[in-house]
């Protein structure tokens, strides 16, 4: 049941880390309904694809530029513990379904809304991407190797890390803290302060002379030699994370080193020549010779897996992190609860949305 059963949420459709935060809430449990567009609703109900991460859960189709539409979605508001919404600041309230009016609905209710920049500030109605709000955070500059560009994280890092994260963080907060008021209240996620957060340790780091601002130069950047990945004779690749010093000696044991013959492993001025050094002898084998070779150990190494070998790694697939299904590859529940384990929602037929509709009180 997930142990968010019994919790309903209405999700407007949005674009990334909204609808990722509405797969989430259903897969522990939560009861999501999703208001989209007619024509877009109506499509996914009669099988169309749709994006991934909007499937598992009921879809209704609500005109909202009409009055009878808006008069609907606050039926639905009415009866729900969550709104989730991810339009620029001032759509809801320009539809008269922003925070305001909705509390007068329904008190209780907790008002989630997930934005790159946020409800207020000088950029809160500037368009931008993840790329975009990870630039302004010092997060973007921090990644790439030294002498290269900035490299752009896919859109783990914005979208998801500081978007989708912080809101199902803001949002079962507040869960948690109306249980005391008996109040929802409204939580303002942006991507640029979620990131912002995930920087923390670096921020540390550099703050006490333990981290430089010149990218590819630090011991979680590349720049040292036993924080990278290395080719292998296959031009497959392995990560090697050895920081502590009795996995490093491990890592040297498994690739026949000697540490007495070896510069320091913190000597900063020596670690191009200690770079030169694995690289050579990690090139002597396959990706896979050295799986088996470090398979067992703690010397931090492992394989560098492609999507579609993912699934088929034995610890991934014992768990269930990544399942293939109907000839794709999908993420299992995260995190895992004894007592009440959630769910995958996605990759089933939708839920029938007269069914559902009827579960929450609204008639025909």
């Amino acid at each position: 049941m997930g142990p968010l059963n019994g919790i309903r949420v209405v999700e407007f459709t949005g674009l990334g880390p909204a609808p990722m935060t509405g797969m989430l809430l259903a897969d522990l449990g939560a009861d999501v309904l999703r208001i989209d567009r007619p024509q877009a609703a109506e499509a996914m109900r009669s099988g169309a694809p749709g994006p991934h991460m909007c499937e598992g859960r009921a879809v209704v189709g609500i005109d909202l530029k009409s009055e009878e539409g808006r008069e609907t979605a606050r039926d639905l508001i009415g009866r729900a513990d969550v709104l989730l919404e991810g339009f620029r600041p001032g759509v809801m309230e320009r539809l008269g379904l922003g925070p305001d009016d909705c509390h007068e609905i329904n008190p209780r209710l907790v008002y989630a809304r997930v934005t790159g920049w946020g409800q207020d500030g000088p950029l809160a109605h500037t368009a931008g991407h993840d790329m975009n709000y990870v630039s302004v955070n010092g997060a973007l500059h921090s990644i790439g190797r030294a002498d290269g560009p900035p490299i752009p994280p896919i859109n783990l890092l914005g979208d998801f890390g500081g978007g989708t994260m912080f809101t199902i963080t803001g949002i079962l907060a507040a869960l948690v803290e109306r249980q005391t008021s008996g109040r929802g209240q409204v939580v303002d996620a942006a991507m640029v302060d979620g990131v912002s957060l995930l920087m923390s340790m670096v921020h540390e780091d550099r703050s006490r002379g333990a981290w430089s601002d010149e990218r590819g130069t630090n011991y979680l950047d590349t720049g040292a030699p036993w924080y990278d990945v290395y080719e292998c004779a296959d031009g497959r690749h392995l990560s090697v994370g050895c920081i502590e010093p009795k996995f490093y000696r491990a890592f040297l044991e498994g690739v026949g080193l000697a540490e007495e013959d070896l510069p320091e492993q913190w000597d900063t001025e020596n670690w191009p020549a200690l770079r030169e050094r694995f690289a050579k002898v990690l090139r002597t084998r396959t990706r896979d010779e050295w799986g088996r070779i470090f398979e067992g150990t703690d010397a931090c190494v492992m394989p560098i897996l492609s999507m579609e070998e993912a699934p088929d790694h034995p610890h991934v697939r014992a768990r269930g992190s990544l399942v293939r299904e109907k000839g794709r590859i999908m993420a299992g529940p995260a995190p895992r609860f004894d007592r009440t384990p959630g769910g995958v929602t996605r990759g089933g037929p939708l839920p029938d949305i007269d069914e559902v509709l009827r579960d929450w009180g609204v008639t025909d």
